[in-house]
């Protein structure tokens, strides 16, 4: 509920407000326009997010992530980034859009009505991700029929950083979808078959 709230409320501050996202400025240079734009990104992503229903799938699965969300929570504690967003908070803009997404999960009918969207969104997003994951291992699956890149990924494997890399990628809560994807296609004994044989392959490459 509070984070349909929070939708309704960024994306009424940005069709009311003439927002600039900073697409000029070199990040670094000013901590204070950092948090700024810190600001404007985060809530041009919420707003997107709210239109798009795979990226919200994806940030939802991403607020799961405790890494993501200890990062979060760091930047957002920062002395600039809460000016900044005192700041926002207090310009009528986003009074306005914030009183307008209360009163309309104020009343229980809107609010249903709005959750329930929000929930088939997200639905229809994580329907989207497992799609795009299971295209990808197929692509995947193809591109390592060639000896070249067997080869090539073999010996990607055997770099310690690369390692190490794979491992944090397989914290990601976005990389379950792959995982789901690679066991959906074990069902099918024939691919599994050919899985099976490309994993020896592989092994014996290493």
């Amino acid at each position: 509920m509070k984070f349909v709230k929070s939708v309704l409320s960024v994306g009424a501050v940005l069709l009311s407000a003439n927002v600039a996202f900073g697409k000029d400025y070199k990040r670094g240079d000013n901590k204070m326009k950092d948090a700024e734009l810190d600001i404007q990104n985060a809530m041009a992503g919420m707003a997107q997010a709210g239109q798009d229903p795979a990226m919200l799938a994806q940030l939802m699965e991403d607020m799961k992530d405790p890494v993501l969300m200890r990062e979060a929570q760091e930047m957002m504690n920062t002395p600039e980034f809460k000016k900044q967003m005192k700041k926002m908070q207090s310009s009528k803009e986003f009074k306005d859009a914030s009183k307008k997404a209360t009163d309309m999960m104020s009343d229980p009918g809107t609010a249903a009505k709005l959750t329930a969207k929000m929930e088939h969104m997200v639905q229809r997003g994580q329907d989207s991700l497992k799609k795009g994951a299971a295209n990808s291992m197929k692509d995947a699956f193809d591109a390592f029929q060639d000896p070249d890149v067997m080869a090539e990924a073999a010996q990607m494997m055997r770099d310690p950083d690369f390692k190490k890399n794979m491992a944090n990628m397989a914290k990601d809560p976005a990389f379950k979808n792959y995982i789901a994807a690679m066991q959906d296609m074990m069902q099918d004994p024939s691919m599994k078959s050919k899985i099976d044989e490309l994993s020896n392959t592989f092994r014996s490459a290493l």
